[in-house]
């Protein structure tokens, strides 16, 4: 079932629309602008973000994020993804957290995962 509104909606697109698509202009719909961030590459705010993903999409235009589960518990979105870099890329296993305070993000962390070529059980990481 895919969650369209509430704190995951809002999470999910955020993804779509600031990662996937690239419209950083829209950050602000769902960042605040003094976002604590967890990820150990990047300050905190709103703009530093914005200024990495730019950066990054302009590195790697192709870049996506295919949402595979999420979960929300009270504040709290838990979002399960893989993240390729164009079509041939197996990808990264993706586990992002996000915090949400009066409609917008305003924590993050994340943790992420190469995807290996196979894996011990047959079972995917993602």
């Amino acid at each position: 079932m895919t969650e369209t509104t509430g704190t995951a909606g809002l999470v999910r697109d955020y993804l779509e629309t600031v990662w996937n698509q690239g419209r950083t202009e829209e950050a602000d719909r769902f960042l605040a602008a003094d976002l604590v961030q967890h990820n150990p590459n990047l300050p905190d705010g709103r703009a530093p973000l914005v200024d990495f993903v730019e950066s990054l999409r302009k590195q790697l235009p192709e870049l996506r994020f295919d949402i595979r589960r999420v979960a929300a518990q009270d504040d709290l979105v838990f979002v399960h993804s893989l993240c390729t870099q164009n079509a041939e890329d197996r990808g990264t296993a993706v586990v992002d957290v996000f915090r949400v305070a009066d409609g917008l993000i305003v924590e993050h962390w994340d943790a992420k995962e190469s995807v290996p070529e196979t894996t011990a059980s047959g079972h995917p990481i993602v």
